[in-house]
């Protein structure tokens, strides 16, 4: 997850064996969760089983991917996807964000006592027969909150895939996050963005032939159900449109990219002469320069109301697009994708600011509200991300 994360990720060719698919569950964003923490309870009381799925014979109109694993789809929040995962043995079921702006996997853990580990699943070292202790100190800091722990290594599955003696952390200290619709996050970026020493998950999935190329895939999904599905280690075509557009990766750390410009009704917006963006699961926003996005606002007619930008519901069909030009491609994001509608029946801007903070240059953070969009696949092999519209 990159440091400005709200809530807080191949070949075109599909794969006929090893491909995987993990449902993710649409979350609301943080500042919904706390109006509305009755309601997020509830949800979580009621729908903490496992939810996999093992597919067996499909329809012969629909490719068939042995191996494949699903997580049936939960919509009910907003803005951030989660899947289940476990650690240890026996079993130890958490929800996390599979999150390309971040490579770290941790979980809250029993030594924990901050108040968001009070709201949250425990891991428990004691009762797992695989469990090891590295016990070297962590330090990690997100958008949404800061975690202090030490690390360990278990055996962690994602669906069917089994990955023995994974390095994680163990949460002992939690600073915000306390009402987060997750336990922990799990990273999908670059080694060199991970704890020095320790090997991010999906590169142990690759070293050790459990998945059998180097790229992952993201359908984020806008509807109230069905939905969203991380895709390890191959791509199910039918979640997109056309062909996939292949874009390189410009630093091999973050999932980051190089954009042309950004232009709204014709007129240059930013990135006049070429700029970074991350393309970041773990985001919920669309994330820009606050000059930028300051301009932006003013232009679409986003008054703050209760620490969020918000416009006339009746306004917003009107509103323009925003259009994102990446490697001779352009991207557009409609008023319908940038605004969102809370439970309260505000119409919400979902443009944040701050990527200052983060370079020097110019960078943009392309979250959840572009991924909607446009269906994306990380090649580690190749070093690039494809992006084509999503179904």
């Amino acid at each position: 997850m990159s440091s400005c994360s709200d809530a807080l990720c191949l070949t075109e060719h599909s794969l006929v064996g090893g491909h995987y698919r993990i449902p993710l569950t649409k979350m609301k964003t943080m500042r919904e969760t706390l109006r509305e923490k009755n309601l997020l309870t509830n949800f979580l009381l009621k729908n903490n089983g496992n939810w996999s799925q093992n597919v067996g014979n499909r329809s012969q109109n629909v490719a068939y991917y042995p191996k494949m694993t699903l997580h049936p789809l939960r919509n009910y929040l907003d803005l951030a996807y989660v899947g289940n995962i476990t650690i240890g043995t026996p079993p130890q079921q958490f929800r996390v964000v599979f999150d390309t702006g971040s490579a770290d996997l941790w979980v809250p853990s029993i030594y924990c006592y901050s108040r968001p580990c009070r709201t949250h699943k425990l891991f428990n070292p004691h009762t797992s027969t695989t469990f090891r202790l590295w016990g070297r100190s962590i330090d990690l800091t997100y958008g949404s909150g800061r975690i202090i722990g030490f690390l360990g290594y278990d055996t962690v599955r994602i669906g069917k895939l089994i990955d023995m003696g994974q390095p994680f952390g163990l949460s002992k200290l939690q600073f915000g996050m306390e009402d987060a619709p997750f336990d922990g996050i799990l990273g999908l970026g670059y080694p060199s963005l991970a704890i020095q020493g320790t090997t991010p998950v999906f590169d142990t999935l690759k070293k050790r032939s459990l998945i059998p190329q180097s790229v992952f895939a993201f359908y984020l999904s806008s509807q109230k159900e069905n939905g969203s599905i991380v895709m390890l280690g191959g791509v199910d075509h039918r979640y997109h449109k056309g062909k996939l557009q292949w874009i390189p990766v410009s630093r091999p750390h973050y999932w980051q990219i190089t954009m042309n410009r950004i232009t709204i009704n014709g007129v240059a917006f930013g990135c006049c002469r070429g700029c970074q963006a991350i393309v970041d699961t773990g985001t919920s926003f669309l994330v820009g320069p606050s000059r930028v996005i300051t301009a932006i606002r003013r232009l679409i007619g986003a008054r703050l109301v209760d620490n969020e930008y918000a416009v006339s519901c009746s306004y917003v069909a009107r509103l323009p697009t925003i259009i994102f030009s990446i490697n001779g491609n352009d991207y557009p994001v409609p008023p319908q994708a940038y605004i969102r509608k809370s439970l309260r029946g505000k119409c919400l801007s979902t443009l944040a600011a701050g990527t200052e903070s983060m370079s020097r240059s110019e960078t943009w953070i392309l979250g959840d509200v572009f991924l909607r969009l446009y269906f994306s696949v990380y090649d580690r092999g190749n070093n690039r991300v494809g992006l084509a519209p999503a179904v």
